[in-house]
């Protein structure tokens, strides 16, 4: 809930964005216009958060929420694509698309036929971190126990078709090849790449890399990366704890044993460079940055609070008013932080035309280097947190955002009172706490810079 906005990336599969949707069907319309009656007192209460861990060794987090009869689930695996291998990056995202292309005893038609009959939905995706199932489904027990059976057969015994497997990596394929000539997609794999040069966050699957990736490989994956031991179940619906608990245990109990990851890198700071590449696009697509901070970094808040006044505040923010407010530069200029097990990107990301990329750039680093140097004012300090205390509500006001709060808060072992807590912690951070949070995370003069559009003739 808390990155602005939150780490982008290509459309095409394997998506890197965690949670990229695989949704079989839509919950009946009546439903969703019930869950809008959900939060109108909760979005102001604190949420009561129930953890404790299951006998196979998953942890699970809990809200009760009886006012509509429905119950929302995620289950989080540690099969992020920092574990792909390097010659067959994309390996965690397909496995992730092929987990319900088929159980033992049911193709992928009649998964989703049995989804769609007992009014559920069903998701799932690969991100860097984590890979995920979510499920979303009536909480009266006939309905419920049925969708949960099917997720947990999805879970533990995929059985992976061939034919399937093929066709989802010409799929993929296709998509990937389509993407490399876009400027958007291009500036992105070329800034991972650069900011992480030595770290998976910064592989990118690739046609070959896809082409690469055999049946064995999904399989072996799935029994490693896919135990119950590191599972973290999230849940938020009409059910007692009761329930909540013997649902956690039939989602976990057939998980493959899994085995322990193999130590990841450290995270390094890149060297500082630019790289320009040429591209007909009519402007020039830019992102500068470089790794900053992981999940749990003590410095979150003042760094969270202090972006919405640099660049994460929209129109209100330093950037878009130096770039495009008084010069005209860009329509759009943002930054962000999105912090992940390890240390993740903080960006500043624009687009303009080619003519003013030198122009652009030159603004964006000035106002980057003051801001490091000065920190916010106390006016801009205090309007962003009055914004964002303001807006706390409508970042808890559905059950699908509030599971995605559960979900991070396990997977990341934050604090059970993190939401309690949330606006207390905005309204505490300090001009010298956003300043000093700053000069550690960001230096302007140890940043990479990608430009798409203006090659080198520009500069």
């Amino acid at each position: 809930m808390d990155r602005i906005p939150t780490r982008s990336a290509a459309p095409s599969a394997p998506a890197r964005a965690h949670g990229a949707a695989a949704a079989t069907r839509g919950v009946p319309a009546l439903l969703l216009c019930l869950a809008l009656l959900l939060w109108g007192s909760l979005a102001h209460a604190v949420l009561p958060i129930e953890h404790w861990t299951t006998s196979t060794g998953a942890r699970v987090y809990f809200v009760r929420a009886d006012a509509i009869p429905m119950l929302d689930v995620n289950i989080d695996f540690d099969a992020g694509a920092r574990h792909d291998p390097v010659a067959k990056s994309g390996l965690a995202s397909m496995t992730a698309a092929m987990l319900a292309r088929g159980v033992e005893g049911l193709d992928e038609a009649t998964l989703a036929e049995r989804f769609a009959d007992l009014g559920a939905s069903r998701g799932g995706g690969a991100g860097d971190d984590r890979a995920s199932l979510s499920l979303r489904t009536l909480a009266s027990p006939r309905e419920r126990d049925a969708a949960v059976d099917l997720l947990a057969r999805i879970a533990s015994s995929p059985t992976f078709p061939a034919a399937l497997l093929e066709r989802e990596r010409e799929r993929t394929i296709q998509g990937l090849r389509e993407s490399l000539v876009r400027p958007d997609a291009i500036a992105q794999r070329t800034f991972s790449a650069l900011i992480y040069p030595s770290h998976p966050y910064g592989a990118d699957p690739t046609p070959e890399s896809i082409a690469a990736i055999r049946r064995e490989d999904v399989v072996a994956f799935h029994r490693a990366r896919f135990g119950a031991s590191g599972a973290v179940v999230s849940m938020i619906g009409a059910i007692t704890r009761a329930e909540a608990e013997a649902i956690a245990e039939r989602l976990t109990r057939g998980l493959p044993a899994g085995t322990p990851a193999a130590p990841l890198p450290e995270v390094t700071a890149p060297a500082p460079l630019e790289r320009r590449i040429a591209h007909p696009a009519s402007q020039s697509h830019i992102l500068v940055g470089a790794p900053a901070i992981a999940r749990g970094d003590p410095d979150f808040f003042p760094l969270f609070v202090g972006n919405y006044v640099l660049g994460g505040g929209g129109f209100v923010s330093r950037l878009t008013s130096e770039v495009r407010e008084k010069r005209g530069l860009s329509y759009s200029v943002y930054s962000f932080f999105s912090p992940m097990a390890q240390p993740g990107p903080f960006t500043v990301g624009l687009q303009t035309q080619k003519a003013q990329t030198d122009d652009a750039l030159k603004v964006v680093r000035e106002t980057l280097s003051r801001f490091v140097a000065d920190g916010p004012t106390e006016d801009e300090l205090r309007a962003a947190k009055q914004n964002l205390v303001g807006g706390f509500a409508l970042r808890i006001d559905s059950n699908r955002k509030i599971l995605d709060n559960l979900a991070n808060i396990g997977w990341y072992r934050l604090p059970l009172d993190y939401l309690e807590r949330w606006t207390d912690r905005v309204e505490a951070v300090t001009t010298e706490q956003v300043r000093d949070a700053f000069r550690k995370a960001v230096r302007p003069d140890r940043l990479v810079t990608v430009v798409v559009g203006a090659g080198d003739a520009a500069r």
